[in-house]
C-alpha cells in the first residue's frame, strides 16, 4: 500500500516509515450518543474527552481484519487473519483528536496477547464467528469468561458516499491516531488510510453486554448506523507523549 492523498485527514502524516499494515472487512459504525459525565471518569484524566454538540460517543465496530503483516513482510501466519469487534470513544491529546478503546475482542488469542504486550490495548480472546452471504453478515462473539457477548447482523442500504468534513460522519469515521494508557503514561499509535466510503446501514442486535462488560451503559435509543466494505490502513509505532 502506498500513501498517495492526505488531504482528508484532520491533521498531517507523522515522520517515519510505517511499521505494519492491515485490511479490515466488511466494518459496522454503531454510534450512541451519551451525556460526557457518563463516561469522562472511565478514560484516563490526562485525555480529553471530545464532544460534538454537547454530546459523547460511544462506538461499537464489528469487522473482519485481514493481511495483517509488518513492513516488507508477507502476511503473518496464523494471525494474519480473524474476526474482531472494539468498543470505542473521542478523545483529544494538546488538540489531536483521536480514539480510546474501551475493549478490543479478537478471535485470535496470539493476537489479543501480542497486541496487549507491545501495544498495551485492552485486548481480549473471545470466540468469534464472521459469516457473510451476499451483503449480510452475521457476527457472534463471546469472551472466554462469557460477560462480554455481542451478536448483530447487519449490512448496507444506502449507495457508497464519503463524509464531508464538519458532518457527524467525518467527526466519528475520520480518527488517526489511537491512544492508550499504560503505567500512568499516555502512549499513542498513528494509522493512515484512504478516506472512508461509507453506506448508510441497517443492523439488529440480538445480543449486546459487550458494553456493559466495560461498565458503560448505551442508551435505549436506535444507533446512528454506517457500513464500510474494504479499507487498507497503516501502522506508525507506538509513540510515549
Amino acid at each position: 500500500m502506498t500513501i498517495t492523498t492526505t488531504s482528508h485527514r484532520p491533521f498531517p502524516l507523522p515522520k517515519g516509515p510505517w511499521i505494519m499494515a492491515q485490511t479490515w472487512n466488511d466494518v459496522l459504525f454503531a454510534h450512541w450518543p451519551v451525556e460526557p459525565a457518563a463516561i469522562r471518569g472511565k478514560i484516563p484524566a490526562d485525555l480529553e474527552l471530545e464532544t460534538l454538540n454537547g454530546k459523547a460517543w460511544i462506538g461499537i465496530l464489528p469487522f473482519l481484519l485481514t493481511d495483517l503483516r509488518a513492513r516488507f513482510l508477507p502476511p503473518i501466519p496464523v494471525i494474519s487473519r480473524f474476526p474482531e469487534v472494539n468498543i470505542r470513544t473521542y478523545v483529544t491529546y494538546q488538540g489531536v483528536p483521536g480514539v480510546y478503546f474501551f475493549s478490543l475482542d479478537a478471535g485470535s488469542r496470539l493476537a489479543a496477547l501480542s497486541a496487549r504486550h507491545y501495544f498495551h490495548l485492552p485486548y481480549f480472546h473471545a470466540d468469534i464467528a464472521f459469516n457473510k452471504e451476499d451483503s449480510r453478515i452475521r457476527f457472534f462473539s463471546r469472551r472466554s469468561d462469557a460477560k462480554a457477548v455481542f451478536h448483530t447482523s447487519y449490512g448496507p442500504l444506502s449507495d457508497p458516499f464519503s463524509a464531508q468534513k464538519g458532518t457527524l460522519e467525518y467527526w466519528l469515521t475520520e480518527r488517526y491516531r489511537l491512544y492508550t494508557a499504560h503505567n500512568r503514561r499516555i502512549y499513542y499509535e498513528d494509522i493512515h488510510h484512504s478516506q472512508w466510503t461509507l453506506q448508510e446501514a441497517e443492523a439488529e442486535f440480538h445480543q449486546n453486554t459487550a458494553a456493559a462488560a466495560s461498565d458503560l451503559v448505551l442508551p435505549h435509543t436506535a444507533p446512528l448506523l454506517h457500513y464500510a466494505k474494504k479499507q487498507h490502513v497503516l501502522f506508525w509505532a507506538l509513540q510515549g507523549v
